[in-house]
C-alpha cells in the first residue's frame, strides 16, 4: 500500500465516481481505477459499492479512510516540517474554529499566515458541535483549533487567546436599542431565535437562560449566527451571539448584556505543532481579541463565564 492509493481513495470518497476523482487529483481515469482495485486487492476487501448515484463507501471501506485520511495529512504535515528551513513551507494545514469564534480574528491571521507561506495549502471549517471537532482532533485531523474553553486528555495544549463577549441582537424598533446594555429579563418574553441543538451556541444560550432562571419561546432553530443576525434584525425575534461574529451593517443594533456573557478564546494545538501551526498562533495572538465596548460609565458590570459542553477532561489553559 502506499500513500498515492490513499490519497486516490480519499478523491473517489469525496468525488463519489472515479472520473470525477481522476478530474480533481489531475490524472488519468484508468490510473485511479488501477490504484484502487490494486488497493482492494492488497487489503482483501471491496471498499466502495456501485449505486446509481456513484461509488460509495462501504462499512468496511468508511473506517479504513477515516484511518487513511490520518495517515495522508500526517504525511503532508512530515513535507511541510521538512521543508520549512527554506521559507518553502508546504502541504496542509487544516483549522476547524467553533462557530463563532474568531469570526474577525481568524481571516486576517490567515492572510498573514499565506503572505508567510504562499505555498502552503490552508482548509478552514467551521463546526458548531463540540463533540465533532473533539472526534475531528482525536482522529488527527486538526492542525489547529478554536475552541471556547480549555482543551483536554493531552491531545492538545490550549493558549488563552482573549475573551469573547456575547451580544443580545435586536430589531430596529426594540425599545431596548436605547440602553447601553440589555438586561437579560428585559427581553425574557421576546421569542428568541437560537442554534441547532447540540451546538456550543445553543449550550452557552441555554446555560445563560437556566442561571438567570429564563425560560423564553424558541421561535426559529438555525445553524449559521449570520442568519440568526439577520432574522433578528428583520424583527422575528432576539439572539445572542458572540460580538465577533456580528456581520458589518449590523452592529447597531446589539447591545452588550446584564449580567455580561464571555467565554474565552482557546487556540489548541498538538504539543509537537508544525511550523504552519506555530505561525498561525503567532498571528492569532498578534489580533485584536476582546469583549465589547461598554459605553456606560466605564464600570465591570457582573460577568457569567460560561464554557461550551464538552465530552473533553479539562487541563488548564497556558
Amino acid at each position: 500500500m502506499s500513500l498515492r492509493q490513499f490519497e486516490y481513495a480519499l478523491a473517489v470518497a469525496e468525488e463519489g465516481s472515479v472520473t470525477a476523482a481522476a478530474e480533481l487529483l489531475h490524472v488519468a481515469q484508468p490510473s485511479v481505477s488501477q490504484q484502487i482495485r490494486g488497493l482492494e486487492r492488497d487489503l482483501g476487501v471491496t471498499l466502495f459499492a456501485r449505486t446509481p448515484t456513484g461509488l460509495v463507501p462501504t462499512a468496511v471501506g468508511r473506517s479504513f479512510l477515516r484511518d487513511a485520511e490520518v495517515a495522508v495529512r500526517a504525511a503532508r504535515r512530515a513535507k511541510a516540517t521538512a521543508r520549512a528551513g527554506a521559507d518553502e513551507l508546504e502541504g496542509e494545514l487544516v483549522v476547524a474554529a467553533q462557530m463563532g469564534l474568531g469570526t474577525r480574528q481568524l481571516p486576517g491571521a490567515l492572510r498573514a499566515l499565506r503572505r508567510r507561506f504562499p505555498r502552503l495549502e490552508i482548509t478552514v471549517f467551521e463546526e458548531a458541535n463540540p463533540v465533532e471537532l473533539e472526534r475531528l482532533a482525536r482522529r488527527g485531523a486538526v492542525d489547529l483549533g478554536l475552541i471556547g474553553g480549555p482543551c483536554g486528555e493531552g491531545l492538545y495544549r490550549g493558549h488563552h487567546l482573549g475573551d469573547e463577549e456575547f451580544v443580545v441582537v435586536l430589531g430596529p424598533e426594540h425599545a431596548q436599542l436605547a440602553e447601553d446594555r440589555v438586561e437579560l429579563r428585559a427581553v425574557a418574553r421576546e421569542p428568541w431565535i437560537r442554534f441547532d441543538q447540540g451546538s456550543a451556541l445553543d449550550g452557552v444560550l441555554r446555560d445563560v437562560l437556566r442561571d438567570n432562571e429564563l425560560a423564553p419561546t424558541t421561535v426559529a432553530r438555525v445553524s449559521q449566527t449570520a442568519t440568526a443576525v439577520r432574522w433578528a434584525s428583520n424583527g422575528l425575534g432576539v439572539t445572542l451571539v458572540p460580538a465577533s461574529a456580528v456581520p458589518p451593517g449590523f452592529e447597531h443594533l446589539t447591545r452588550p448584556v446584564l449580567p455580561a456573557v464571555s467565554i474565552p478564546t482557546v487556540a489548541a494545538i498538538r504539543p509537537d505543532a508544525g511550523p504552519a501551526a506555530t505561525a498561525l498562533l503567532e498571528f492569532l495572538r498578534q489580533e485584536t481579541w476582546h469583549s465589547a465596548g461598554f459605553p456606560g460609565d466605564g464600570s465591570d458590570p457582573a460577568h457569567s463565564w460560561v464554557t461550551p459542553p464538552s465530552t473533553t477532561s479539562s487541563v488548564p489553559v497556558v
